[in-house]
């Protein structure tokens, strides 16, 4: 088995399609189908079901496809280890990261970065904590900056970046909005604002409130910071949220909770071992959160 054969693997069950494997791979789809056949008869098993609009993977496949891309990620993380040795850094790194993400300003760190690391390829993606996690499990992201896991992945590293309080965000007119601390039972009855499900403030308001014995109704969901700021201050819900939201708006109230106070944590996750291209991204990003 070449690591050759593992990337066209992984084009063609990532494009679903041959013709575009090829076209993204840029070599003749006659020369990639030979490579693809070649594999699986070494394997000894179907790695796709094929029809004329599209290929889909066999369970055979979806089993090879998480440990080619560990491979693939193996292998690149070795050249990288030879070109940090020699003072360069190239390649490709993926990251993945939280929307609105407070611990570091990333976007500084990345120009930096780039900067001083022109021949790498950096690609960046955002998304839910649960999803860029296992994305990162799956070799797809070399590194992820999001709310720390309820429960620990043994397989990946996870570092800490920074802590805060969850607060309470709610309009200036809400019942709530001149108190002082706010205890988590006040809020039984309320409707929510919240993210979905797999992201980390939600799971972490979740057990908070599931703690104080509070039920709640998640009425609104969103995906993005500014949103949900905008439906709490128009009054069409309060939301527990990280007390660094509360630079992105003068709209909307936000109070501080009793104790026990909720924290919500940021961390680093990446996967074991990590390349050299993203073990230099993760020191840039510990000197700029400190």
């Amino acid at each position: 088995m070449e690591l050759r054969q593992l990337r066209y693997f992984v084009a063609v069950a990532e494009e679903s399609h041959f013709t575009r494997a090829a076209d993204r791979l840029r070599i003749a789809q006659s020369g990639l189908s030979a490579s693809i056949r070649a594999l699986e008869r070494e394997l000894g098993a179907d790695l796709f079901r094929r029809s004329t609009r599209q290929v889909r993977l066999t369970p055979e496949g979806r089993a090879l496809l998480v440990e080619a891309r560990r491979a693939l990620a193996a292998s690149d993380a070795a050249r990288e280890a030879v070109a940090a040795v020699q003072g360069l850094l190239r390649g490709s790194l993926s990251i993945g990261s939280l929307q609105c993400l407070h611990a570091v300003d990333l976007p500084a760190v990345l120009a930096g970065f780039v900067q001083s690391h022109p021949g790498l390829d950096i690609r960046l993606r955002h998304g839910g904590s649960g999803e860029l996690v296992e994305q990162v499990r799956e070799g797809r992201l070399d590194l992820a900056l999001v709310s720390r896991p309820a429960h620990e992945p043994d397989d990946l590293v996870v570092a800490p970046l920074s802590s805060e309080p969850l607060v309470l965000a709610c309009a200036p007119g809400h019942l709530l909005a001149a108190s002082g601390k706010v205890r988590l039972e006040a809020l039984r009855g309320e409707r929510f604002v919240d993210f979905p499900p797999d992201w980390g403030t939600r799971t972490r308001a979740d057990e908070a409130l599931a703690s104080a014995g509070v039920e709640r109704h998640v009425a609104l969901e969103v995906t993005d910071v500014h949103s949900l700021l905008d439906l709490v201050g128009n009054g069409l819900g309060v939301a527990l949220v990280p007390r660094s939201f509360s630079l992105k708006t003068t709209r909307v109230r936000f109070l501080e909770l009793a104790d026990p106070v909720p924290m919500w944590e940021t961390v680093a996750v990446s996967g074991a071992p990590g390349g050299a291209a993203g073990a230099a991204l993760l020191e840039e990003i510990y000197h700029a959160s400190r």
